[in-house]
């Protein structure tokens, strides 16, 4: 982990290494364990796996319930029937619910008390983003577009379509996330490759792999950074003024290869895939090869560990955590599957300074595997409420925890950001 990682030698077989935990669920009266200095609570349990999260200003929170659609032509194979086998154990197999829902706290205890559909009749949606009274949402195959007003429990319109996405019956990696410029005139949408490392052929990777930037007003769209196996995670650092992903790079290559990792985007921007991994560190799986993309590859910013499965992630502004939770990245590990030992399995944060990282990652939210590797939990996204609380999705656990900082450290972050201003 870290800007500078060590990248070991590959390391193939026949027959992957696989580690897959089983999904199990939390026990009735078990959470997370929080840092010190903290305290977790379920802000909201009993969902259909939640992945994605979004906070409007009047602090409702939309929770993306969904999965993957129907892929037909993906993971085909004897190594596909596998695959789908292990998927489902870890609790990645559930239909999709295809909707989003708005979870209020009104009374302000940390726990959501409103619970109603605020859009449904999707396809896998993931993505969200308010800008003005526009409501938008990244479908699998599309971002759409709502009209919005201030309070509403649930859209009732229909949407209408702002551009499409790459989908169809080969769709490896269907996620689509979704977050507007600080201005609101352009949407930034991460589209995940087609495969592992271009096993499907390069073709099949067309307009994937990237980030899109959409102009919000007409659909137009041009790829912002490419080369970027499956960026899910965005959120911009308003110091630098910076777009910044978390990308999960590719298996296959051993336990310790490839690290996961954040980055800012450079405009225009190769990351290497599926030609090469962590800047110019040649995949020779991958025909032909293509030196003189390697050649421009970019070195990512900050390695966040093989295998993690980094998905989530949200700056850290106003938290009212311990300080040392105040400026920088949290991180939604969902977790490995092919190593040993496993990884991820927890939230993070890592610390900025001056807009880039500068030290090593701090444990948020921890406890979702046992030893004997049940899951009862796996995180996903990650958001800031407007109290100044992180609130995690858990697909596996069905819930919402809500981690806030105790009553000494909320008040010391409280008197710290008072004499800043």
């Amino acid at each position: 982990m870290g800007p500078t990682p060590t990248i070991p030698e590959p390391s193939t077989s026949l027959i992957p290494l696989v580690n897959v935990v089983d999904a199990k669920g939390w026990p009735e009266g078990t959470s997370p364990s929080a840092a010190p200095g903290t305290a977790v609570n379920a802000f909201a349990r009993g969902l259909s796996h939640p992945r994605w999260l979004y906070v409007l200003p009047n602090g409702d929170v939309l929770v993306a319930e969904t999965n993957a659609p129907k892929r037909p032509d993906d993971n085909k194979g004897i190594k596909g029937w596998f695959f789908k086998r292990y998927q489902k154990k870890a609790g990645g197999a559930v239909p999709s619910a295809n909707r989003i829902t708005l979870l209020r706290d009104a009374d302000g205890d940390g726990v959501a008390e409103t619970r109603t559909v605020f859009l449904s009749g999707l396809n896998s949606p993931f993505g969200m983003a308010l800008v003005g009274n526009t409501f938008y949402v990244a479908n699998t195959d599309a971002v759409v577009r709502f009209p919005y007003t201030a309070g509403a429990t649930h859209i009732a319109d229909a949407g209408v379509k702002v551009v499409d996405l790459p989908a169809g019956t080969l769709n490896h990696h269907w996620t689509k996330s979704l977050v507007a410029s600080p201005d609101g005139s352009k949407l930034y949408v991460g589209v995940g490759s087609n495969s592992n490392a271009a096993e499907n052929g390069i073709a099949k990777e067309t307009d994937r792999a990237a980030v899109w930037e959409i102009d919000a007003a007409t659909g137009s769209h041009r790829e912002f950074a490419s080369g970027l196996r499956n960026p899910v995670g965005l959120a911009w650092e308003p110091e630098r003024d910076r777009l910044w992903v978390a990308v999960n790079e590719r298996d296959e290559l051993g336990s310790d290869l490839v690290p996961d990792y954040m980055t800012s985007l450079r405009d225009g921007g190769f990351y290497g895939f599926p030609y090469s991994y962590f800047g110019q560190h040649v995949d020779k799986r991958v025909k032909p090869r293509r030196p003189d993309l390697v050649a421009t590859a970019v070195a990512p910013d900050y390695a966040l560990g093989p295998h993690t499965a980094s998905l989530g992630l949200a700056w850290s502004e106003s938290n009212t955590l311990p300080p040392r939770f105040s400026h920088g990245m949290f991180v939604g590990q969902h977790g490995s599957w092919n190593r040993k030992p496993r990884s991820g399995y927890k939230v993070i944060f890592v610390p900025f300074t001056e807009g880039v990282p500068s030290g090593p990652p701090v444990d948020v939210l921890t406890g979702f595997v046992r030893a004997n590797g049940d899951a009862l939990g796996r995180p996903v996204g990650v958001a800031l409420d407007t109290h100044g609380a992180l609130l995690v999705a858990d697909d596996v656990g069905n819930a919402i925890w809500r981690v806030r900082g105790t009553r000494t450290s909320a008040s010391a972050g409280t008197e710290r950001r008072e004499r800043e201003e």
